[in-house]
């Protein structure tokens, strides 16, 4: 008896469960998009590339719509600068970063950072959008 109630009752749950649509159970989110950005240098390059975010990047981002979210260095590992950007949406990032990349401001000033020696070795990036839980939307 019992075994047949919990039959009834699984496949009840399972019966609600197939009903459900994928946006059910999806995560929402803001429509802004976030990306998390981690620069590899070359081996004592860091300080130029601190000096350029300084000097020149952070200017040409905000000029770009760019929003600028954090920057971090890494305890345990050196040459590496973490950091985050965001936008209103995907399409927003793309025309942006296309736009920033085209600025002779910007084109100028990477090539004098970079007179003596290349800074930057790799970068990673990664694309994100908060959860609806997250406090910062």
């Amino acid at each position: 008896m019992i075994r047949k109630i919990v039959m009834v009752l699984a496949a009840g749950v399972l019966m609600s469960l197939a009903s459900m649509s994928f946006a059910d159970v999806a995560v929402p989110t803001s429509g802004r998009f976030f990306e998390l950005r981690t620069y590899h240098c070359h081996p004592g390059r860091l300080d130029a590339l601190n000096k350029r975010f300084r000097e020149h990047t952070n200017a040409l981002f905000v000029k770009h719509g760019i929003e600028l979210v954090g920057y971090w260095m890494p305890t345990d590992k050196p040459d590496t600068l973490i950091y985050i950007l965001a936008y209103p949406s995907k399409d927003a990032r793309e025309k942006s970063w296309k736009e920033f990349q085209a600025d002779p401001d910007w084109i100028k000033a990477k090539a004098e950072s970079e007179k003596d020696a290349p800074i930057v070795a790799k970068v990673d990036s990664v694309y994100m959008t908060p959860t609806d839980y997250s406090p910062i939307k």
